[in-house]
């Protein structure tokens, strides 16, 4: 994955060290909690091969920090769980250093004003 020049002068080389590919994965998914993937979509994202996220997608899954319905992927809803995994919190940060981070209040400005029909449904 690549970095911009202001974050390469400026991070120290611990900082930079690789993440491992569970961990790139599973920062995406993170970065991305609202959405589910398909494997071969992360891949490009992180700039490792779709094998490798496959085997990683499987590892996350066994450690429950991942879900998985047909060819899709997410992150687990289980904040407690996230936060328990070691790598978590260094891939959040590289991706939040990387990406920014999400503005919740930016996020509710552009929110539709109605509940989703799923969300009426179950009233």
């Amino acid at each position: 994955m690549s970095i911009d020049r202001d974050t390469f002068e400026n991070t120290s080389e611990d900082e930079l060290a690789d993440l491992s590919v569970p961990d790139q994965v599973l920062g995406f998914l993170a970065a991305n909690e609202e959405r589910a993937f398909k494997a071969r979509e992360i891949a490009p994202q992180i700039g490792v091969d779709e094998g490798a996220v496959s085997t990683a997608l499987s590892r996350l899954k066994n450690r429950d920090l991942v879900e998985h319905k047909a060819t899709y992927w997410a992150v687990t809803d289980d904040a407690e769980r996230l936060e328990g995994y070691s790598g978590y919190e260094r891939a959040t940060e590289l991706f939040n250093d990387q990406l920014g981070t999400e503005d919740k209040e930016a996020w509710r400005e552009h929110a539709p004003q109605k509940p989703h029909p799923s969300v009426e449904d179950e009233q």
